[in-house]
């Protein structure tokens, strides 16, 4: 091969933001989360067989940024991800993302892709698999508390992988709520306007809030907490932010992705190191129960976890095939000789 006409190997696809917004049409929304979910289980089904480590973050005054690795054996993904809860105020986003898939055999990478959309997907896709095993029978009715970037993910995530009917939408800015009700208009969704969270948690049997601020926040007291609820609680995602009193902890079963690091980032940094929880995993392997009665309060304290991201660029690879939604990206060097680099980029003047 020459150095003017690289093999296949030296070129990766590329998922660009556009091009993940047309896959994201072409499959449908609902059921690229549902599918998305399954993929998601699937690789919970195997948990044993990751890497796992927490994510590797650098904080600042601002915000954070991490990466999130891991991988299975045969494939090895990572996630660069950012949250600066900041940026809304000028009108940036809180969150932006990209992934990478690679060939453990090679190291080559075989996807590159952008992840802000992909993540707020996987995200809504994870809180609804969960809910599927944690949230009391016939759950149809969700409080939405925090009407940002999250909020329609998670209410049509719901209402495609647990029949949800209604959301119960609250926000500290009415004009966050007014946009999330004007995108979810015409999705097959009853939607209600709220002027207080105790408004929205009225008639919910699970209760789902994902608020920015990068503190210790009390969204939920104990006393607004009833029995037989799922709480979702997906705000919390470095150390001190949270959302819920402590209280609340207390009096719920918890349940967390990977414990080393949802003991820095969730709801259960309040909590001491030996507070009893459980791993999602093993609920859905059936080596821990879950809901267990309908007074029961079940909480899943999710930070995001690399393999649910591992899970969705997989997704998204086998997805791609016969689509066309992808560039092929000239970001590997080919020489004729693997020994001569130097060669390569001589004869290239």
């Amino acid at each position: 091969m020459s150095n003017s006409s690289p093999s296949a190997l030296a070129y990766v696809p590329f998922v660009s933001v556009d091009n993940m917004m047309k896959l994201v049409h072409a499959i449908g929304i609902e059921t690229f989360m549902a599918e998305l979910a399954e993929y998601v289980e699937a690789d919970f089904k195997r948990w044993d067989l990751f890497d796992k480590t927490p994510r590797v973050a650098s904080h600042s005054a601002e915000g954070v940024i991490e990466l999130m690795p891991t991988s299975d054996g045969e494939v090895y993904g990572f996630k660069y991800v950012n949250g600066h809860p900041k940026n809304t105020k000028d009108g940036l986003q809180t969150v932006t993302a990209f992934g990478l898939l690679a060939d453990v055999g090679t190291g080559y990478p075989v996807l590159l892709s952008e992840m802000t959309i992909l993540t707020a997907l996987r995200t809504a896709a994870t809180s609804a698999m969960a809910a599927r095993h944690l949230a009391p029978k016939g759950a149809r009715t969700m409080a939405m508390i925090g009407n940002g970037a999250q909020s329609e993910f998670q209410t049509l995530a719901m209402k495609a992988i647990i029949g949800l009917k209604t959301v119960r939408l609250y926000d500290i800015d009415p004009a966050a709520t007014a946009k999330c009700a004007a995108n979810l208009a015409g999705q097959g969704i009853e939607v209600v306007s709220c002027t207080s969270a105790e408004e929205a948690m009225q008639g919910a049997q699970i209760i789902t809030t994902c608020t920015a601020d990068k503190q210790c926040a009390t969204i939920l007291t104990d006393n607004m907490i009833g029995s037989g609820v799922h709480i979702n609680a997906i705000g919390g995602d470095c150390p001190g932010k949270t959302e819920l009193h402590r209280d609340i902890l207390l009096r719920s079963d918890i349940f967390v992705e990977f414990p080393p690091q949802t003991r820095i980032e969730g709801e259960i940094q309040q909590l001491p190191e030996d507070h009893n929880v459980t791993e999602l995993w093993q609920v859905i392997t059936g080596a821990a129960a879950g809901r267990q009665s309908q007074a029961q309060i079940t909480l899943f304290d999710s930070v995001g976890f690399a393999i649910e991201d591992f899970s969705a660029l997989r997704y998204v690879r086998d997805k791609l095939k016969d689509t066309g939604l992808y560039e092929q990206l000239d970001m590997l060097a080919d020489p004729d000789d693997p020994r001569d680099l130097f060669g390569m980029v001589l004869r290239a003047g």
